[in-house]
This record gives structure tokens, sequence and C-alpha cells, in this order.
């Protein structure tokens, strides 16, 4: 109780009208405290940044909290959102939070009575609940509706919790009307005899900012009871099991009660900011004749046929490589799944992945650029948990490789992708294996299906897969996956089905969905007397800016180019290909003749080949027929020593 009313005193101090005090936390966290003469009426204020769940394609993202007269608000940061707290002498929570108050653009108080919260969370009908495996985490349920959110540090957590512990523990009053300051537009609900909250309060969050249900238990601590640092070091914690996706709001059904087992595996995780659309265009690009550029080429090898740059997307091939990796979430959960020694989930996890690779392509018209002899691109994505590396390892044929890290998993393989032209369409063959390890030493190998691009004269440009994948699995398990090809009758398009079977040819599952939307499972050893499916994957929203690409989110990161990456990037690179560079920021012609310089000097590295030209970062091992990642590229990358790699994209010819 000590505690608890330092605390309530240390958020309701007075000073000077827009001074900033600075004061020592009672659990020893310096917190920032902003005031004026007006801020005696505020029992429980205060603010900052909490990065909050909201599905494995997006991970965590960081919103401004304010907690408020028994209220949690949390809002998009858009650099207008404090004007209210620093009017209104609120404690700032984290550092990070203080120096991003400190630098925003203030919004005129004519403007703040609009803001409206993406979600509000009363505290009075809520549990708070602080995670034991992570010290940074905790979790506030309200129903079935659940917030997951993470701070900046164990301290800020710490602050953040005794906050809301004494917010919902003053917070009384039965008939709540919050301060319309907060947000005129909101709706007030009433509560009835039984104290139940109001369905316009439950309701009320934006679209794009769903939350999770959740199937509670008694495996937490209320936060009634732990008021204190030792509390809360020693109750018990909530489960961190429970499979969701907030893009849906739904709970994965218990798989034969194995869900208990599994946890969130990305909270370790660090946020990266990274940009959420392209550079506009600096040029108006100009029209084509299509059918002029093409008919020359009618049954020729796409790889060989020199098209203008307005026919290509601003990625390369081995950037399209690493964009089979959006949901490596799901390699995450299969190395999960196989530690609890379940080898029919972890089968179905990687089943689900490698159909999840397709979604991406499509509304993808436009074809990557082909790689250079040499050309490499590299993928370091902590906030992912990877580290990827490609090379164009070989022009004809041509043959690309690579390697990608994960969390207790490491896949690797080559494409020689073999493809041709047909004038209307485009059909592409992979020739080559995918090689997924766990660190159990459990290992997966299959192939891709055809693609093909069809209505390339006339009509809606659109792409399809067809053919039957082979998943071969080491842990008695294998899968077939069949890609319907779409028909001109055809009204139900891209559809995937597919066996799990053990070793005996029994079948253990049954898969089914959309290569562009989702993936389901049915387990057919459960006897429960009617089909059940189960959610495996989600193709995740799509970016809100859409460009003529159609690229997703995640597509529109791999070609960023911060200047602190560009020093320690490799001179082969493909963020720095030119062409593909002024590509991307619409400077359409000068970007044509870059493209055609530069396939000018490739002309030269089938000689090049021919004279005993070795990649420099695979090779391919006596009596296998797929190039390895030999090592070497993240150490050259610490040291900056590029010695070895030549300047493919220099004017020398």
């Amino acid at each position: 109780m000590r505690k608890l009313m330092h605390f309530l005193c240390c958020i309701t101090g007075v000073a000077d009208k827009n001074t900033v005090v600075v004061r020592h936390h009672p659990l020893g966290k310096r917190s920032s405290k902003l005031h004026n003469n007006n801020s005696n009426n505020l029992d429980n204020g205060i603010c900052g940044i909490l990065y909050k769940w909201a599905n494995f394609g997006r991970g965590w993202r960081p919103r401004w909290f304010v907690l408020y007269d028994g209220v949690l608000f949390y809002y998009k940061i858009n650099g207008k959102v404090f004007n209210f707290e620093t009017q209104n002498g609120f404690t700032v929570i984290g550092k990070k939070s203080f120096r991003f108050i400190n630098t925003c653009k203030t919004t005129p108080s004519s403007q703040f009575l609009s803001r409206k919260p993406l979600r509000e969370i009363h505290l009075k009908d809520s549990t708070v609940m602080g995670s034991c495996s992570d010290d940074r985490r905790f979790l506030i349920i309200t129903g079935k509706k659940k917030l997951q959110l993470k701070a900046e540090s164990k301290d800020d957590r710490l602050i953040w919790l005794e906050g809301l512990f004494a917010a919902k523990k003053a917070f009384i009053t039965s008939d709540f009307v919050h301060n319309p300051r907060m947000n005129n537009n909101c709706k007030v609900g009433t509560r009835d005899s039984g104290g139940n909250t109001s369905r316009s309060n439950e309701e009320h969050y934006r679209q794009e900012e769903t939350d999770d249900d959740v199937h509670t238990d008694n495996s937490f601590f209320d936060a009634l009871d732990c008021l204190s640092t030792c509390s809360l070091k020693t109750a018990n914690c909530y489960d961190e099991s429970s499979s969701f996706d907030s893009d849906n709001g739904e709970v994965q059904p218990s798989e034969d009660g194995l869900s208990s087992f599994m946890r969130f595996v990305e909270c370790d995780y660090p946020y990266i900011e990274r940009r959420e659309k392209l550079p506009d265009p600096v040029n108006e690009e100009k029209g084509i004749s299509l059918w002029s550029m093409i008919k020359d080429n009618i049954g020729k090898d796409l790889t060989r046929v020199c098209l203008p740059v307005y026919f290509n997307e601003p990625l390369s091939s081995l950037q399209k490589c690493f964009e089979d990796f959006e949901y490596s979430y799901l390699l995450d959960q299969a190395y999960e799944w196989g530690r609890t020694g379940n080898s029919l989930m972890r089968m179905l996890n990687v089943a689900a992945f490698a159909v999840s690779g397709y979604a991406c392509t499509e509304g993808r018209k436009f074809k990557p650029f082909n790689p250079l002899l040499g050309e490499t691109y590299e993928a370091n994505y902590p906030d992912k948990g990877l580290r990827f590396i490609s090379e164009k390892v070989s022009h004809h044929p041509l043959i690309l490789a690579c390697y990608c890290e994960g969390r207790g998993w490491k896949m690797w393989g080559d494409t020689n992708l073999k493809s041709k032209f047909w004038g209307p369409s485009i059909q592409l063959d992979p020739v080559g294996v995918l090689n997924l390890e766990f660190d159990d030493g459990e290992v997966f190998q299959w192939s891709k299906v055809t693609t093909s691009i069809y209505n390339l004269v006339i009509g809606k440009v659109y792409c399809d897969h067809f053919g039957t994948m082979h998943i071969q699995g080491s842990g008695g398990y294998s899968c077939k996956l069949k890609f319907k090809k779409q028909s001109i009758m055809n009204r139900n398009p891209h559809q995937v089905h597919g066996v799990v079977q053990d070793n005996s040819g029994k079948t253990a599952a049954t898969v089914f969905g959309k290569w562009d939307e989702s993936l389901n499972y049915s387990n057919v050893s459960m006897d429960l007397g009617q089909d059940v499916a189960y959610l495996l994957w989600k193709q995740s929203k799509q970016a809100n800016i859409q460009t003529k690409y159609n690229f997703t989110r995640f597509a529109i990161t791999l070609n960023e180019l911060s200047p602190d990456l560009e020093e320690k990037l490799p001179p082969t690179d493909s963020r720095l290909r030119p062409d593909q560079r002024f590509l991307e920021n619409g400077e359409y012609e000068v970007a044509n003749s870059e493209k055609l310089r530069l396939e000018q000097r490739q002309r030269q590295a089938s000689q090049m080949q021919e004279k005993g030209w070795k990649p420099r970062w695979f090779r391919k091992p006596k009596g296998s027929d797929t190039y390895q990642y030999r090592g070497g590229y993240w150490e050259a990358r610490e040291t900056g020593k590029w010695e070895s790699c030549p300047h493919i994209f220099s004017e020398e010819t």
C-alpha cells in the first residue's frame, strides 16, 4: 500500500506550466513528467509508447498508450497525438517515449477534440497479467478480447503494471463517463446492475486494429493481489501458449490438446522501422506498343530476350527468392512443434510455408530483373529472426542459389528457371530442390510447381500456379500438395489440396485452401464425428498504398536502401543496381538506358563462365546437384572487406 500511495502522489504533483520535471519512480526507474497548473484532477494520467502484438505477419507495432481515469486508450503514432497529455501533466513512461514527445509536432488545441483512439479498455472490467517468460511483456483481458503488450524495458513494464493496478483498484465508479477532451466522438456506454460493459464500449476500435480472442484460465496473477515489485516477480504468470492472429480475431482451436505447448516465438525479436511505400515517381511513364515488343521473340527463352525496363518491377529475381520468407513464422512454429515431439504438426506448418510463398504473386504482372553473373542480395531481418544471402551462380543455364538462417532452422537451395515466352503468356518451370533442416536434425525437401502468366496482349493479366508438390520429411511424414490449374470455366481458382501420410502410407491429415488466401487442415485421426478444419496460415493484409506493381507490405521493404546499409553492402548487391533503382524512383528513361548498358556487359558473362569463373559465396560439392553456402559472407560484412567482389554495375567495360 505504501508503494501505491507513493505512486499516486508521484503522478499528481504540480509544477509550472509547460515545464518538464524528471523524477525517480518508486521502483527505481526514471520517469519523465509533464505538468501544468490544471493537473490536480489527474489521478492516474500516464502515457508512453508500448509495442502491441498484431499478428505473425506484422509482428509488434508501436502505439501511443494513455492511461486516464480508469481507461486505457491507444493511438497510432503520427506525431500529432500528444497535445492533451503535455497540457495536463501526464507521466511519460520510457526514454524512447520522452524523446519522441519532445520532437513531435504539437497539435493545435482546436484539433485534439477529434482525435480517435484505436481502442479503449475499461480497466474495471479487465484483468491484467504479467508474462513469466518475458519480463517486458504483459497482457490485458476484457471479456473474450486480449491485448498483448511489450514495454521498452522490464522497469518500464513494472511502472505500467503498477499504474494499471492502481487505476483498476481506484476505479470503483459504477457509471463511467470518460472525459470528452480525450475523444468527443466516442459513444459513452452504460452498465447494467450486473456491472456488464456496454456493447458500444467493447466494440470501439477501428477496423484496421483488431485484437485477439483468448480462452482465459487460472494460470495468471490478478491485478489486485500484486502491487509490488516482489509480488510481480514471484506470482504465477499468464500462459503464452495460445496461437492467435489478430487479423481475423480468432483463437486457433486446440489440436488434440496440443496447442497448449505452443508459444509465441517472435517475442525476442526487436522492432525495426521499415518503409511502407515506394518513392513517388519522378517522371510520368510513357505508353508502349506491347505487341511490337514481343512479336519477334515468341518461342524464345525469356532470359535471352531483351525487353524494355517497362516490363520489369523494381526487384531482382534474387530478391524474389527472399520474398518466399514473408511468412517465415511458420517455420518458427514448425521448429517449436518438433521440440514438443509433434512431427505431424511440424509437417503441416512446413507445408503451409511452402504454399504461402505463392501468395505474393497474385496481381504481379511485371517480371523481376534478371541478375548479372555474380550479383548478390542480402537480407538482414532481425525483426523476423532471419539472415539471407543469394547469388547468381550461373548465367547459362540461369541458376540462382540462396541460403537462409532462422530460429532453429536453416534453408538452402538453387533454382534453374526454364522459361518459355509464348506471346500472350509466359511459362516458368523451376528446376531445383529446396532443403530445410532443423537444429534437431530433421530434414525436408521439395520442389516448386509450374507458374504461368496469361493475357500479356489482351485482357487482364493474371498468374497461375499448377502441378504437384511433394514434400519429403525425415521425421516419418510426407506431404503431397496439388495446385489445381485454373480453367476458363472454373469459378473457384487458386485451389490447393493435399494429404499428409506417414511412412506406412496411411493418411494422417488433409490440407486444403487457396495459395493466395489461406491453408487449413483436418486431422483425420481425431474421432470427432464431424469434419473440423483448423487454420494453418492466412495471408496478411495488403499495403494501404497500392502501386502498379501490387507489392505486399513485405515486398515494399526488400529494395529499401538507407545510407547506413549502403556503407555495409558489397558492390554486387541488387540494391545498388542502377537500372533497378532508377525504375523504383520513376526515372524511366534513364532506367531503360542503364538496363541496356548492363545487358551489353552481361553478354560477356558466358565467356567469363567458360574461362573458369566461380561463385563467391556458394559452391557445388562433389556428388551433389545443389549449390551450398560456403560461408564467410557475414564475416566479411562485419569487417567491410569486399576486395574479392567485382564492381559489376560500374561504367567500366
